[in-house]
């Protein structure tokens, strides 16, 4: 069910530095809460209502969020709020209170990236413990590519591709491992192999067997949003409100996933940039990044490399687009994402660590 009512964080400013919000320097910073218990804070609120026929919006400053026209309204989202500033749990033994990074490792012949690149055994577990060397705190294994107008992978040759590899890198690092598939057969025997993650772009809607198994499992999820099928998904998508009806979808599948034994705690969410999504879709969504807070858990944010780069910058390789990947996880970590899925390690470890010391003001204790 489609709520009416949305909060999205604004002014988000570094808290710990003792500043004032950027462009805001009539809000006090003690009217500030916490973004998700991180180190950012938001000093003030988009309100978003559904509406007939579009959404409206306008901006709240939290020291007047109780009063005026604003006060039955605040009482009714009050939970909306409480899920915007709660300090997110540990995920698969990590803290979350700095950014996390996730290493891609495709072990496929045609992702839309590196496909080839990495698609036999020895070679995947080569690139995933030189992502670990280059400070990757997740190793992120699939096998089967879900690029737009991709082919569904058979079981068993998604077992032979990935299975090898989890087991070679758990005997190998401790980084955290993370399986992507839609499938229930490799979720069971990747967790049996050492797999500390189960990442379904599906969100659990592609295997009619694949949440009972996440359940058997007792590991941590990410549930992504998509809007159809790989094959054809970007197609023609629709959407009412793109933003809003994302944060519907991720929200009714975290209820399923709870509702089915999955602790909220153990559930990661995120927005799905390109799965069914045209040019101003995903723009959309990168600018309302803020908004995925209120579903109440952490968020992921996977855009590197994608065709979204390349249009707006018209770089029509994959690999030329380091620059623009760069940009979205500082654009990811500036609105408080927890965790960015990259190719580009290396790189990406030394944007954030730069973007956070710039931030804070200080060189020291960024980690």
């Amino acid at each position: 069910m489609k709520r009416s009512i949305y909060l999205q964080p604004t002014a988000v400013f570094w808290s710990r530095a003792e500043r004032r919000p950027i462009d805001q320097p009539d809000i006090p910073e003690w009217r500030g809460l916490p973004l998700a218990g991180g180190q950012l804070s938001f000093a003030a609120l988009d309100v978003l209502t559904r509406g007939s026929p579009n959404t409206t919006r306008r901006t709240i400053v939290l020291g007047d969020a109780f009063s005026g026209d604003w006060g039955r309204e605040a009482l009714a989202a009050a939970d909306i709020l409480q899920e915007l500033s709660e300090q997110r749990p540990r995920f698969a033994g990590m803290s979350l209170d700095r950014p996390r990074i996730m290493g891609i490792v495709n072990v496929t012949p045609d992702s839309f990236s590196d496909g080839g690149q990495f698609s036999s055994t020895e070679a995947a577990i080569a690139h995933g413990l030189k992502l670990v060397e280059h400070g990757a705190d997740i190793l992120d294994i699939g096998g089967e590519s879900t690029r737009p107008k991709s082919d569904a992978v058979a079981v068993d040759d998604e077992l032979r591709r990935v299975i090898p590899v989890i087991e070679g890198l758990r005997a190998r690092t401790d980084a955290v491992i993370s399986v992507d598939t839609r499938k229930s057969e490799v979720m069971k025997r990747a967790a049996e192999a050492g797999a500390d993650i189960l990442n379904d772009v599906s969100a659990f809607t592609h295997d009619p067997e694949a949440l009972s198994v996440a359940v058997e499992t007792g590991l941590p999820v990410i549930l992504m949003h998509a809007q159809g099928d790989p094959k054809t998904m970007n197609d023609d998508p629709k959407y009412d409100d793109v933003v809003l009806d994302v944060f519907d979808y991720l929200e009714g599948r975290i209820q399923a996933c709870v509702a089915a034994g999955i602790p909220k705690t153990k559930i990661v969410a995120d927005p799905g940039i390109g799965f069914g999504k045209h040019l101003h879709h995903n723009v959309a969504v990168m600018a309302g990044l803020s908004l995925y807070h209120g579903l109440g858990v952490a968020l992921l944010l996977g855009a590197s490399r994608k065709k979204m780069i390349g249009e707006l910058c018209d770089v029509a390789d994959a690999k030329d687009r380091v620059p623009g990947s760069l940009a979205c996880a500082i654009a990811g970590v500036g609105a408080g994402v927890q965790i960015v899925r990259v190719h580009d390690v290396k790189e990406t470890k030394q944007a954030i660590a730069v973007w956070r010391a710039c931030m804070a003001g200080t060189e020291k204790g960024l980690d």
